[in-house]
């Protein structure tokens, strides 16, 4: 077996508890008060998402609009900051700046997913400025933004695989000679994908055998939660942060 890749993002003993959005349920994702809650619960893994306004600023949020969540509307590519930062998500909290969100908890670490290409640019050059390398993983669902980021930003950037990643490391898992991808270190991934189970056994070996962590994405139900532990998964994203929380105290790893 592979030795596990090193990142500092990764120094954390045990699976990690990742609270999604900052933790989705309670309808206040992706904002300040939401993400305090969760550190205040005990997290230090947060995932979220960032965009770019018309005028280069990068915000936590995870639509390309505003009109979902939030008292605002249109394309927040379209829109300057200045317009953006006066929608309110549930009509009562503000849109952050990811860069408020490195300077208000300096000790949370970030998975971020670059929703879009114009958001590339603006993230790593925030990331490099504030020198939050050791605080951040990039994800996307698009295998050429993780492709592009690592070659700007080197090995300096903690990345998750893209889809082709996961697809390869799937079909490994199979017994296929598929040609490993190149350098992450995580595998992010669904507990299955349209009816097809994505995390098992045979996958958690061939992610380990890579040296690559495992993170599993949304798990709201605790007996869910249960059998991925007890599978040996390294991490678990969550809407329902208490309940993950509780899950890992009852089980004696909740760090």
């Amino acid at each position: 077996m592979t030795s596990p890749i090193h990142h500092p993002y990764l120094d954390h003993p045990g699976p990690i508890a990742f609270a999604h959005r900052g933790g989705a349920a309670d309808g206040l994702e992706n904002t300040l008060r939401q993400f305090r809650r969760a550190v205040e619960s005990g997290y230090r893994y947060i995932e979220t998402d960032v965009h770019a306004t018309r005028d280069g600023r990068l915000v936590a949020f995870h639509d390309a609009t505003l009109d979902r969540v939030t008292d605002g509307a249109g394309r927040i590519a379209d829109l300057p900051w200045a317009e953006v930062r006066h929608a309110r998500v549930a009509g009562t909290e503000p849109v952050p700046l990811f860069e408020e969100l490195l300077e208000t908890f300096p000790e949370v670490r970030w998975n971020v997913d670059v929703k879009a290409e114009p958001a590339l640019l603006p993230f790593l050059n925030l990331v490099g400025r504030t020198a939050a390398w050791d605080r951040v993983c990039l994800g996307s669902f698009s295998e050429a933004r993780v492709a592009r980021a690592r070659r700007l930003a080197g090995p300096r950037l903690a990345t998750s695989y893209g889809v082709r990643g996961v697809l390869g490391l799937r079909l490994r898992s199979w017994g296929l000679p598929v040609a490993p991808r190149s350098s992450a270190v995580a595998a992010q991934v669904p507990e299955s994908q349209g009816g097809v189970p994505v995390v098992d056994r045979r996958f958690l070996r061939a992610a380990h055998a890579r040296g690559l962590q495992v993170h599993v994405w949304t798990v709201n139900d605790p007996d869910r939660m249960h059998r991925l532990l007890d599978l040996g998964v390294d991490g678990i994203m969550t809407d329902h942060i208490d309940t993950l929380r509780k899950v890992m105290a009852d089980r004696g790893v909740w760090v």
